[in-house]
């Protein structure tokens, strides 16, 4: 029955983005001079898609073989079906994006409706949202449905038989691994490819030659229009959709831990999770649907910030309705406090959390805000201050969102011990698909106002896509805030469903007096700052490349003059062969160093590792994100007239351009890797438990 009405909210949610897909399309893309770029865009990101999933393919089909040779004879098709998965929202997601975007830009044009632009945007956006969450709980349900449910009773081998395990444990944790695959390559590739435009064409245009940012004349700029749709789109999908599954997978896995033999027990923990996940996936559907049919206003944020009400309090309500069906007639654990409402509490924290971490995101990186106005009035006294002042507002942003994760953490493992804290952040997650395609907004907004410039439409028209690029920025700022925070959530769940899987007790036990573990901790911690240091290498040296090819371009006769085209293709293939070359060796780390940990030190080592790298990478990646973000910001709030007496081109702005050039690092590739790179080392973790249970050399 629970498997019935979760398939049924995932084929409604498929069905409105269908419809929104196939709606989006209708309109139309103005004018020949519009779609010639948003084909180049198009083109663009697809070629770049290609190029990169002939790698994936191929990591996707080894690590698959191991699993079924090594570990589970069907394994590596679970760790497939996640991999496609992924793939398929990312594809999805990035193939609407690149329709939206123009089409937005031309509503704007024609009908001057900041609410009917909106509405396009968000349309694009939903695509996005829905096949996250409606594609990551089919595939779980998928496997559910035809291995007949979770049995902790049977057991299996690889052809190769190494070790004994569950195999439906080891289905659930190889899909989730699937998707993390994929998520790494597409965050850890995405990044290099959008930062190395993004900064370039900044370097290009307004320090070097005084050009607006999105002029056509600079090959850069859409290398960077591409990359928005490569990163924050496909990115942030993967990302997401990684997050939710990984969080379902981790409930599941602690039940099963926490059974003891109680089978009605067991069944109301398996059940609940599916049943939150879907109801807030129907939930999703309710809210996107009110918005984008009814008639919008002039206040975009108001509109988006509906559809997100909407489905968090749908979420509440069936979250509830679930949680007395489930648990009202069960024996209960006997750490369920407040009895069948415990675990329903614990989703409440889990959503309140998220709405919480994203006002505090909001605080720190929002333009209305003082610490972006601060930033930007600093600038007056050059590029150093504004570096450091940046800094100062990363670094006090951790604190507050940090104190939300650690207090929801603390209250719902109180609620109902640690299948509280998954259920916790599973309530975070539940309305992911309305997050993602409010996330999705910015970045189409982005692009519709960049083809507005490059096509030289009038400023009226700017001045609709600018609103929409702001409220944009927001929206992106606040969902790598979310991003981060469900993935501290996510990857808790994992390090207590990891424990859980060889610990002998029922609450899962890592003695961090143990130096093994201490161990652990440190190497897990330098870990993250390496990582971070990796990819910020690799986007400094894509970038000062991209930037002096599109030095060398402005200097050919005719291309300043606007009456020679530049070639865009050179650019794009440059970010595209940079980005791929430099992604392998960032995501194989997050496979690679947990299996060596564990088959070297065994699996309090591993538990080490998880604990000192999670410990390190989130205040590290608020740190990052929101930094970046009031770099950002504190540029656009100088560039709109917000610092009077000074605009574009000023030194102020120019100071501003240098914090904006470092925060782009930062906030696009490193922050948003350090969440996927501790789920996944987590997910290995969970995954290959039994191998380092049994076998270790020292």
């Amino acid at each position: 029955m629970v498997q019935i009405l979760v398939l049924g909210a995932i084929l409604c949610a498929l069905i409105l983005m269908v419809f929104n897909y196939i709606e989006l399309k209708t309109y139309k893309e103005g004018s020949a001079e519009m779609a010639d770029i948003a084909k180049i865009i198009r083109d663009g990101a697809k070629t770049f898609m290609v190029a990169e999933y002939k790698t994936i393919v191929v990591v996707v089909i080894i690590v698959a073989a191991l699993f079924s040779l090594f570990i589970e004879k069907t394994a590596g098709l679970t760790f497939v079906l996640g991999s496609c998965m992924s793939s398929a929202t990312c594809i999805i997601g990035m193939r609407s994006a690149t329709y939206a975007n123009v089409r937005t830009a031309n509503t704007a044009r024609v009908t001057r409706s900041i609410g009917e632009t909106v509405k396009v945007a968000l349309m694009g956006g939903s695509v996005s949202g829905l096949s996250v969450q409606a594609f990551g709980l089919l595939g779980l349900l998928l496997i559910i449905m035809v291995t007949g449910g979770i049995n902790l009773d049977s057991t299996s081998s690889g052809f190769i038989a190494v070790l004994k395990c569950n195999p439906t444990i080891m289905w659930l944790t190889t899909y989730s691994l699937g998707c993390s695959l994929v998520a790494m390559f597409n965050r850890v590739a995405g990044g290099n490819y959008t930062k190395a435009a993004d900064i370039s064409a900044d370097i290009v245009a307004k320090v070097r030659h005084d050009m607006p940012e999105d002029d056509s004349r600079m090959p850069n700029t859409i290398a960077d229009f591409i990359g928005d749709n490569v990163n924050d789109i496909a990115g942030n999908c993967s990302d997401l959709l990684e997050s939710f599954v990984a969080t379902i997978v981790a409930s599941l896995l602690i039940a099963a831990s926490i059974a003891q033999g109680n089978t009605a027990t067991f069944q109301a923990t398996i059940a609940y999770p599916l049943i939150l996940a879907g109801g807030g996936l129907l939930g999703c559907v309710i809210g996107l649907f009110f918005v984008l049919m009814h008639e919008n206003g002039k206040d975009p944020s108001h509109e988006l910030n509906i559809a997100t009400y909407i489905s968090a309090i749908a979420v509440v309500i069936i979250g509830g309705i679930a949680s007395y069906l489930v648990f009202g007639q069960t024996a209960l654990y006997d750490n369920f406090i407040l009895g069948w409402a415990s675990p329903w509490v614990a989703s409440i924290l889990g959503i309140a959390s998220g709405v919480a971490i994203g006002k505090i995101t909001e605080y720190y990186t929002g333009t209305k805000f003082k610490s972006v106005k601060q930033l930007a009035e600093i600038a007056k006294e050059g590029s150093a201050f504004v570096i450091t002042k940046g800094d100062a507002i990363g670094s006090r942003s951790c604190l507050l969102p940090i104190l939300v994760i650690g207090l929801s953490l603390l209250g719902s493992g109180i609620l109902c011990g640690v299948y509280g804290i998954a259920i916790s952040a599973l309530g975070m997650l539940s309305f992911v698909a309305t997050t993602v395609s409010i996330d999705a907004f910015g970045p189409i907004a982005d692009n519709a106002g960049g083809i507005a410039e490059s096509c030289h439409l009038d400023s009226e028209v700017r001045e609709i896509t600018d609103q929409l690029d702001a409220v944009g920025n927001t929206t992106a700022a606040i969902g790598k805030g979310f991003a981060i925070g469900s993935a501290a959530f996510a990857t808790v769940s994992l390090i207590f469903a990891y424990v859980g899987s060889y610990s002998q007790t029922v609450e899962p036990i890592l003695n961090i007096a143990n130096f093994v573990v201490i161990a652990g901790g440190v190497v897990g911690g330098a870990l993250i700052e390496y990582f971070s240091a990796l990819l910020t290498d690799n986007t400094v040296e894509s970038a000062h490349l991209m930037a002096d090819e599109g030095d060398r371009q402005l200097s050919i006769p005719g291309v300043l003059d606007g009456t020679v085209k530049p070639d865009y293709q050179k650019c794009i293939h440059m970010a595209t062969k940079q980005a791929l070359k430099k992604m392998l060796i960032p995501s194989l780390l997050a496979l690679l160093i947990p299996v060596v940990g564990g088959l070297f030190f065994g699996v309090e080592f591993v538990g080490g590792l998880l604990i000192g790298a999670t410990i390190v990478a989130i205040p590290r990646a608020i740190f990052m994100g929101n930094s970046g973000g009031a770099f950002d910001n504190a540029k656009k709030h100088i560039e709109s007239g917000g610092l009077e007496g000074y605009g574009k081109g000023s030194k102020p702005h120019k100071a501003s351009v240098v914090g904006d050039t470092v925060g782009d690092t930062r906030k696009d590739v490193v922050g948003v890797a350090l969440d996927i790179f501790i789920k996944t080392m987590s997910t290995v973790a969970n995954t290959l438990a039994p191998l380092f249970a049994s076998f270790h050399l020292f």
